[in-house]
């Protein structure tokens, strides 16, 4: 246990790169992370865990899909909706439910998740050059 403070201006204004987490501190078996983010993520899910996220600074769009199942077990077509996060605003996607943020302009956002998430999640096909897929780096 530490008895320090950590800034959050601070830990952001250390790294520049986009969608490549940082590990704010630890709440239990929690990590709050942040993350500059800048265009789109790839199209993932965690099937284990919810997955919070609060927009710092910018503005954030999740892409939420129902999964094949969910629309099979329904008699749907498969559907996209959108949740528009903008600065202070918080948005928890449900374990298992695929998703894929975007910021055309760039934002600055903390997540929660689990320690040892992966942040692209179950995604198995190719990780662009501009994501890290990772658990969380350092601070």
């Amino acid at each position: 246990m530490t008895n320090s403070a950590v800034n959050i201006d601070a830990v952001l204004d250390s790294f520049q790169e986009r969608w490549s987490p940082r590990i704010l501190t630890r709440v239990n078996d929690y990590d709050v992370r942040l993350v500059k983010v800048e265009g789109a993520f790839v199209w993932h899910s965690h099937p284990d865990t919810d997955e919070l996220f609060v927009v710092l600074d910018g503005s954030l769009d999740i892409r939420l899909r129902q999964s094949g199942d969910e629309a099979a077990a329904t008699g749907t077509a498969a559907t996209e909706t959108v949740v528009h996060l903008a600065r202070h605003d918080a948005f928890v996607v449900p374990r298992g439910v695929e998703h894929c943020p975007e910021s055309p302009e760039g934002a600055a956002v903390m997540l929660l998740e689990p320690t040892g998430t992966l942040s692209t999640g179950d995604h198995d096909g190719d990780i662009p050059d501009h994501i890290t897929s990772t658990t969380g780096l350092p601070a």
